[in-house]
């Protein structure tokens, strides 16, 4: 994993930022957060409290109503599509709870994709795919569809393709949450190891107590604000 070392992790500043759905329905309420780099922060809280939507909106998927969002020296949440585009492909890398594989895709395609999108040779991208899905343990199934694999086997694809572009920020929204406990054990020490190996900055959505746990830091969004839990 020498050539996939990360340029670190990125500073994350979220300053009054509110998100609301209709009228009435807040999610965020001029919240606020410092993440220093290379930090791993844990956030929990009841469904529909705002923390996908959180999640969301330091991914550069969906845009605060009010406030800013600052990776590294850079205000992002009002930056163009394409700027948001590269910065995404680029320093940022996603772990969904429903894995968002490529059916039509062996393994090592679905890691690869990224490096591929960003312009990179398929020689290349198989390459990197290799090496990760070793890493996570799955070399012996690059050539596998998704759904040839388990639901852990799909999750541990998915980890690898995050790390795809050695990102700087690293983003999970219930990694674990649809294996059973024992998988999701094993899942976990591979995210945290792989995620350790590459010096990134990560942010995990979770509703287990035990997984977060395991983090230096575990915040509670409350009433559209971030409370931070003492251990």
């Amino acid at each position: 994993m020498t050539d996939m070392v990360s340029r670190s992790g990125i500073p994350l500043q979220i300053q009054g930022v509110s998100k609301r759905y209709g009228n009435d329905i807040h999610v965020l309420r001029e919240a606020d957060l410092s993440i220093e780099p290379g930090e791993h922060v844990a956030i929990m809280g009841p469904s529909g409290c705002g923390k996908s939507t959180f999640l969301h909106m330091v991914g550069l998927l969906d845009r605060p109503d009010e406030g800013q969002i600052v990776l590294g020296t850079q205000e992002v949440s009002r930056a163009s599509e394409a700027v948001r585009h590269r910065i995404r492909n680029q320093q940022i890398g996603f772990i969904f709870q429903s894995h968002n594989l490529l059916q039509e895709h062996t393994a090592a395609e679905n890691v690869g994709m990224p490096i591929r999108i960003a312009g990179g040779s398929k020689r290349e991208a198989m390459r990197r795919a290799s090496m990760l899905l070793e890493a996570v343990g799955l070399s012996d199934r690059k050539k596998h569809l998704p759904g040839e694999l388990s639901g852990g086997e799909q999750q541990r694809v998915a980890i690898a393709r995050a790390f795809a572009m050695g990102p700087r920020l690293v983003l999970a929204d219930e990694p674990t949450g649809n294996l059973d406990p024992r998988t999701s054990n094993t899942v976990f020490d591979l995210f945290m190891h792989l995620n350790k190996a590459l010096g990134t900055t990560l942010v995990v959505v979770t509703h287990s107590v035990e997984l977060a746990a395991q983090f230096q830091r575990q915040l509670h969004l409350n009433d559209g604000k971030f409370e931070e839990q003492k251990g």
